[in-house]
C-alpha cells in the first residue's frame, strides 16, 4: 500500500484488491474453474468524488450460501435476485468494516453485514442491504453475522416461528439440518419444547446433531434405501413441521409423512439447484386430504422483525442456550473451492471465508 494522487487532486491510498468474477453461466455443477480469482485490480481507500450516501467496505469474512448457485446460471425470466453477468464480481452476504462513508447513517469504523462483493475492498452505492453491527453485541465473534446473527439464523428464525407456527409437543422434522440454517431451526424448536429429528449427509453430522445441536434423533440419508421407511422410523405419529432445505425426493418422501394440519417451511432446495431438469413431486395429493400448509417465503420480506430476533437470540447464545458450528475457509483465494464444496457436502457447520483478520476479532482467536 502507498500514497498516491487521488481523482481529485487530494493524496489519498491505494491498495491491491483480490477479487473473485464468474467467469461463465453455470450449467450443472458448479466447478472452480466457472469462477476466476483476480489478483492485479487496485482500488483506493477512500471514496471517489460524487459518490454521496455510498461505502467504502474492507471485506472481513465472505458467507457461502446456496442460494448463490441461483444467481449463476442465466435466466428466461426475472428472478427474486438479479442474476450475476460473466465477468462481474460474485456478491454475497459478508461482514465488513467502513473505510469510508458518503452516507449519514455510516461512519468510517463501523461494522456492518449485508450484501457485498467477492472481494477485499468494495465500493457500495446501494446501502439498503446493508446493516450496522451495534457495539453492544461487540462480545460476540464478528463472523456469526454471516450466519447465526445474520441471513442464515433469520431466515431459521422466520422459517420457524412466522411460518410454522411451532406449538409445544409438536413433531419437527429438519433437512440438511446440520447447515447455517438447519442447526438453528433445530435448537429453537428444542427451546419451544418440540420433538427434534434432522438428516444430514454423513455420519460425522449426525452425530454433531444429537451430541452438539440437542437434536432427539438424526439419520444419513446417504445410508437409507427408502426415505419413507427412515422417517417412519423417526416419527411413528407424522411429522407436524417440516422445515424443507433439500426438495425433491426428501420433500416427496416427507408429504407421505405429515400430520393432519402439518406444516412445511420451504427455505431451499438444495439438491435441485445443480439439476438441468428438477425432480418431480408425486405426493402433493397428501396436500388435500391432510389439510398441509406449504409455505415459501423470502426473509428480507420479514426485515422488520430483525430486531426481535437479534434480541432473542443474543440472549440464547449469552445464556448458553443455543450453539453454533462455523467451517472456515482461509483467504479469498480459497472462496471458489469453499463454495462449491458447499454443494458436496464437505462443509460442516456455516460454510464462511475469512477474507481479513481485524483487531476486533483478534479476542477470538
Amino acid at each position: 500500500m502507498r500514497e498516491v494522487a487521488g481523482s481529485g487532486g487530494e493524496v489519498g491510498m491505494k491498495a491491491g484488491n483480490k477479487k473473485v468474477l464468474l467467469k461463465n453461466y453455470v450449467s450443472g455443477y458448479v466447478e472452480e474453474s466457472d469462477m476466476e480469482l483476480v489478483t492485479n485490480d487496485t482500488v483506493y481507500l477512500k471514496l471517489p468524488q460524487g459518490y454521496s450516501n455510498a461505502l467504502l467496505l474492507k471485506n472481513l469474512y465472505l458467507s457461502c450460501d446456496p442460494y448463490m448457485r441461483n444467481l449463476m446460471s442465466k435466466l428466461d425470466e426475472p428472478g427474486y435476485i438479479d442474476a450475476l453477468l460473466p465477468g462481474s464480481v460474485i456478491r454475497g452476504f459478508g461482514v465488513s468494516r467502513v473505510l469510508d462513508s458518503g452516507h449519514p447513517d455510516f461512519k468510517a469504523g463501523d461494522y456492518v453485514w449485508g450484501v457485498t462483493g467477492w472481494e477485499e475492498y468494495s465500493l457500495i452505492t446501494d446501502t439498503q442491504s446493508l446493516f450496522k453491527i451495534p457495539i453492544f453485541t461487540a462480545d460476540i465473534p464478528l463472523s456469526y453475522y454471516t450466519g447465526l446473527l445474520g441471513m442464515p439464523g433469520f431466515t431459521a428464525y422466520v422459517g420457524f416461528y412466522e411460518v410454522c407456527s411451532p406449538k409445544k409437543g409438536e413433531y419437527v422434522f429438519i433437512s440438511a439440518a446440520s447447515g447455517a440454517v438447519g442447526q438453528l431451526v433445530g435448537q429453537l424448536a428444542k427451546l419451544m419444547g418440540c420433538y427434534v429429528v434432522g438428516t444430514a449427509g454423513s455420519d460425522e453430522k449426525v452425530e454433531l446433531l444429537k451430541t452438539k445441536f440437542g437434536f432427539d434423533n438424526a439419520f444419513n440419508y446417504k445410508m437409507e434405501e427408502d426415505l419413507g421407511v427412515a422417517l417412519k422410523r423417526c416419527f411413528p405419529e407424522g411429522i407436524d413441521i417440516y422445515f424443507e432445505n433439500v426438495g425433491g425426493a426428501m420433500l416427496d418422501a416427507v408429504l407421505k409423512n405429515m400430520r393432519n394440519n402439518g406444516r412445511i417451511s420451504v427455505c431451499g432446495m438444495i439438491s435441485q439447484y445443480n439439476l438441468e431438469k428438477p425432480e418431480g413431486i408425486y405426493n402433493l395429493m397428501n396436500l388435500i386430504t391432510k389439510s398441509i400448509m406449504m409455505k415459501g417465503f423470502l426473509v428480507m420480506d420479514y426485515v422488520h422483525l430483525y430486531p426481535k430476533f437479534m434480541e432473542m437470540v443474543i440472549k440464547c447464545i449469552k445464556g448458553g442456550e443455543i450453539t453454533y458450528l462455523e467451517d472456515k475457509a482461509e483467504g479469498i483465494e480459497n472462496a471458489p473451492a469453499a463454495l462449491v464444496g458447499l454443494f458436496r457436502g464437505r462443509n460442516v457447520g456455516k460454510q464462511l471465508v475469512v477474507v481479513a483478520h481485524d483487531c476486533f476479532d483478534y479476542q477470538y482467536g
